[in-house]
């Protein structure tokens, strides 16, 4: 009998036909929100496999109320899988995957995108043209910040980290710091590690944050790194939401402590606090990180491999 695959959200046609002639005995979810908590047992219950994505909750207290599931992975479809916990999902017997780089040099272009926002002023033009409101060019209109020669900082020097400082250095020759917990013996590009967070984010003009999600990274851009920052400095987010504590980055905004933010992702997604959407010098984007279709499709495509590997019994090439 064919494996029974739950597809959790609408994927691209190419990767749920991919699914299909793998062998699966596919059941695609049609609707855009995450897994309910029932449908999160339910999934457990009824399926082999499951090819969750960011929002679907699959926690402890889950594994809990699900103690013998009949599902045996997890093809988390995303490099990022904070809303898993894999420890628990371990203990019930479930391999979780990932899919690391298919998404990085989207996400990257991405960090790219907001810097040039943020420190251009790029949206905030585009409302007051969009509104009526352009009286013509003038030699002191919208001033912003130059890119090019700074100095930018990145919080986490892995994949995504790499790509963005050598986007950075190659377009516009800035000079790379980063912080990491682990030793970088090769980042790439000519790029400096720094001792510690705070002292990363009083020496550049502007902080990329690039660290995985989970406990460990929670509310690591705190009111004392935020209090740290340069007065002209901007912060760019393409990691997780729950990174940045979201009410200290309202406060320092609210007393003119940093230059501006470029945001793709949210605490609590799809949430955006109404004081964060009324400043002209933050930048929001709708997570659109890797949210072009041939990145989704190869993310797709990386999650059925690991499907298929898992169930011709070797190892996955992603696992977590």
């Amino acid at each position: 009998m064919s494996p029974r695959l739950l597809i959790t959200r609408p994927l691209p046609d190419r990767v749920v036909a991919a699914a299909r002639a793998a062998g699966f005995d596919v059941a695609l979810r049609e609707v855009t929100s995450p897994l309910t908590r029932a449908e999160l047992a339910d999934s457990l219950r009824a399926h082999d496999a499951v090819l969750p994505t960011l929002g679907d909750a699959y926690d402890a207290a889950l594994f809990a109320a699900v103690p013998q599931p009949r599902a045996r992975i997890l093809a988390n479809f995303g490099v990022g899988y904070n809303h898993i916990d894999v420890a628990a999902a371990r203990a019930a017997g479930l391999v979780v995957t990932n899919t690391p780089g298919a998404v990085t040099d989207a996400t990257a272009d991405i960090a790219l995108t907001l810097m040039l926002m943020s420190a251009r002023r790029a949206a905030e033009g585009e409302r007051l043209v969009r509104a009526g409101r352009w009286e013509g060019w003038h030699p002191t209109q919208m001033l912003g910040m130059h890119l090019t020669g700074k100095t930018l900082g990145i919080v986490g020097m892995g994949r995504i980290g790499r790509a963005i400082a050598r986007r950075a250095q190659a377009g516009f020759g800035m000079r790379v710091l980063y912080v990491n917990r682990s030793d970088v013996p090769d980042p790439g590009v000519p790029a400096e590690r720094v001792a510690d967070l705070a002292t990363l984010m009083g020496a550049v003009d502007v902080v990329a944050v690039a660290v995985p999600g989970g406990a460990a990274t929670r509310h690591l851009i705190d009111a004392a790194a935020l209090g740290a920052m340069q007065p002209h400095a901007h912060l760019v987010n393409i990691s997780r939401g729950d990174v940045i504590d979201e009410a200290a980055l309202i406060a320092a905004l609210e007393a003119g402590r940093i230059g501006g933010a470029g945001l793709d992702v949210y605490e609590h997604e799809p949430h955006v606090p109404e004081r964060l959407r009324a400043f002209d010098n933050v930048v929001l984007l709708p997570h659109l990180g890797t949210a072009a279709l041939e990145v989704r499709e190869a993310m797709g495509m990386m999650a059925v491999d690991n499907l298929r590997a898992f169930f011709a019994g070797e190892p996955p090439p992603n696992t977590v």
